[in-house]
C-alpha cells in the first residue's frame, strides 16, 4: 500500500479521519451483501467529541457531513435493502449542544433518526444527584474524585482521543472537598454559562464511571436512598437539555 485511501502503509484503517459519504457507502454495501440487519451506524466526523463536553470544530463542516451521511443511508436503504430504521449514531454524542440545531434541522429536512448515547452524560447527573443530596451521597462523589485525581494516567490512556482534560485546571482534592453540596453539583453540571462549571472536571468524572463498580452496594443504595433528587437531575438533562433540543417541534 502507497498510504493513500482509506489505510496506512502498515494496513491499518485511519482512525482518526472522518469516513467520506464513498466509504459510508461501501460499508454499508459490504454489510447488504453480508445480510447483517444493521440498524444504526456510527461514522467518524470531522472535529473533537471530547467526553461529556460540548463539540469542538467547524460547525458548517459538521452539517454538511453529517447531512451527507444522512443521505447515504437512504440511498443504501433503497438500493440495497437494508432495514427502513437504519439511522446514524453520533458516538460520545450527548453534550454536544452546538450540534443539536444541525441535527435536528437535517432530520426534520429528512425524516431521518438518530441514535445518541447518554449512558456517561447520565453516569454525571447520577454523581451531581448525590452530590445535591449532600450527606453520604456528597462524600461518596468526594470519594471518586479523589480516586480519579489519584489514578489520573490510568483512567485517561483509553480515552485519550476523546478527552481534553487540562490538569492544571483541576481542582486539588482538598479543594474539591471543601466545595457544598450545590457548588459540587454546579462545578460538574454542564452549564457553560455558569462560572462554576469546570470542563476538566467533568471530563475526568466522566471517565471514572468504573470507580462506581468498585463502590458496589455503598454506591447503589445512595442512589436508591436519593432516588428522587437524582431522577430529577438525570430527567432534566436528558428532556431539557438532549431530547428537546433535538426533537420537540
Amino acid at each position: 500500500s502507497s498510504g493513500n485511501g482509506l489505510f496506512n502503509k502498515d494496513g491499518r484503517r485511519k482512525a482518526e479521519e472522518p469516513q467520506t459519504p464513498p466509504e459510508l457507502l461501501v460499508i454499508l454495501a459490504l454489510l447488504a451483501d453480508e445480510k447483517i440487519p444493521v440498524q444504526t451506524i456510527a461514522p467518524k466526523f470531522t472535529g473533537r467529541f471530547n467526553k461529556g463536553v460540548d463539540y469542538v470544530g467547524d460547525l458548517a463542516q459538521f452539517e454538511q457531513e453529517f447531512s451527507d451521511d444522512v443521505a447515504v443511508c437512504g440511498f443504501a436503504v433503497q438500493q440495497y435493502g437494508l432495514p427502513d430504521t437504519l439511522k446514524l449514531s453520533v458516538h460520545s454524542g450527548s453534550d454536544k449542544f452546538s450540534l443539536y440545531p444541525i441535527i435536528r434541522r437535517v432530520l426534520n429536512a429528512t425524516g431521518a433518526g438518530v441514535h445518541l448515547k447518554t449512558a456517561g452524560t447520565t453516569w454525571l447527573e447520577e454523581l451531581i444527584g448525590l452530590a445535591e443530596a449532600g450527606g453520604d451521597g456528597l462524600q461518596l462523589v468526594r470519594d471518586v474524585y479523589q480516586y480519579a485525581i489519584e489514578h489520573r494516567d490510568e483512567l485517561c490512556g483509553p480515552y485519550a482521543t476523546v478527552i481534553d482534560i487540562d490538569p492544571s485546571q483541576l481542582l486539588s482534592v482538598e479543594d474539591f472537598g471543601l466545595l457544598s453540596g450545590p457548588d459540587t453539583a454546579a462545578t460538574i453540571r454542564h452549564i457553560q454559562d455558569d462560572k462554576r462549571f469546570n470542563p476538566h472536571v467533568r471530563q475526568l468524572l466522566h471517565i471514572a464511571f468504573k470507580v462506581a463498580a468498585g463502590e458496589g452496594e455503598r454506591y447503589t443504595d445512595l442512589l436508591k436512598e436519593h432516588r428522587a433528587v437524582v431522577a430529577n437531575q438525570v430527567t432534566t438533562n436528558l428532556y431539557e437539555r438532549h431530547l428537546r433540543p433535538l426533537f420537540a417541534q
